[in-house]
């Protein structure tokens, strides 16, 4: 087995962004940073880090936002953290960010793991976040009643529920050079698979050391909390509504999320809510079609009134 690569150069991949860490929440976060203007936080998802979002940094830039990528905490470039994988907590990391950013607030747009956190900050923090767009990742609610409830969702996510397993899944995750990696970014992707170099990149930063196991901490919460007091006391909170415009962006053959699961997200925002299903791509719009993806966003961003 290749010994793991610890150096930054896995993480701070060339391009026309700048690399920085910023401090925040009691941790040190990687960023990558393009443009001027009003503030755009992506956030990245499972079993990705920052450069998921190569793409649309030059995009959104080139359309006069600061765009800002970061790693999230335990991932990339971010400090491993022995603790603090909580969805409260993560949202926190984020908010942060923005505080240590020096901006008033930030459109947030998460994929995945980060979705749910993008919804759980703009409940958390709402004067702190101006947008949200979220894509394949229903609200939190939306998220645990479709686990709890629906056999077929329960079914597609079942990496979630072999998370749950004490360090086993870490390994899998990590042997034959992270292997595991490049398979379920292959098998969630819809027909436009990734490049192998692509997948190559996600592979080598699974492999950075105590990655592997902060990835999943999150989805340990997720799934461990669902019958403790913490686990209901979020669930409460996120009845609070979102009250900012929504974009929320869905690939219609995801075969993590199921576009039923995530459809509804709406009824928790009271605020222009505008849901875009894409036709033929799955897990991961923003890479997989990256022009219509970034088209879509950005048109939103600029509408000063989005239709509900």
């Amino acid at each position: 087995m290749t010994v793991p690569d610890t150096s930054a150069s896995v993480v701070r991949l060339d391009g026309p962004w700048t690399h920085r860490d910023v401090a925040a929440n009691g941790a040190r976060f990687h960023i990558a940073e393009l443009g001027d203007g009003p503030l755009v936080l992506l956030l990245h998802g499972f079993p990705q880090f920052w450069w998921t979002w190569r793409h649309q940094l030059p995009a959104l830039a080139d359309a006069g936002y600061r765009a800002v990528a970061m790693d999230l905490r335990g991932v990339g470039g971010s400090d491993r953290t022995p603790r603090g994988y909580d969805p409260a907590n993560l949202a926190l990391d984020i908010t942060g960010v923005i505080r240590s950013l020096g901006e008033p607030d930030a459109a947030l747009v998460g994929h995945d793991l980060g979705g749910y956190l993008a919804w759980t900050a703009a409940v958390m923090r709402p004067k702190l976040v101006r947008r949200l767009a979220v894509a394949s990742m229903p609200h939190p609610r939306r998220w645990r009643s479709a686990m709890l409830a629906d056999v077929k969702q329960s079914a597609a996510s079942s990496h979630v529920w072999g998370f749950q397993r004490p360090w086993l899944p870490e390994r899998q995750l990590v042997a034959d050079d992270a292997a595991a990696v490049g398979r379920l970014i292959r098998e969630w992707s819809g027909p436009r698979l990734p490049e192998d170099e692509a997948v190559e990149v996600y592979r080598r930063a699974m492999r950075i050391p105590s990655t592997a196991h902060c990835s999943i901490e999150p989805y340990r919460w997720m799934v461990r909390s669902l019958a403790r007091p913490d686990g209901f006391q979020f669930n409460r909170r996120m009845k609070r509504p979102v009250q900012v415009p929504t974009l929320h962006l869905h690939g219609s053959l995801d075969p993590v999320m199921r576009t039923r699961s995530a459809a509804g997200s709406g009824e928790y925002v009271e605020a222009p809510y505008r849901w875009r299903l894409f036709d033929g791509l799955g897990h991961f719009p923003h890479e997989e079609d990256p022009q219509a993806f970034t088209a879509e966003l950005i048109n939103w961003l600029k509408d000063p009134e989005p239709d509900r």
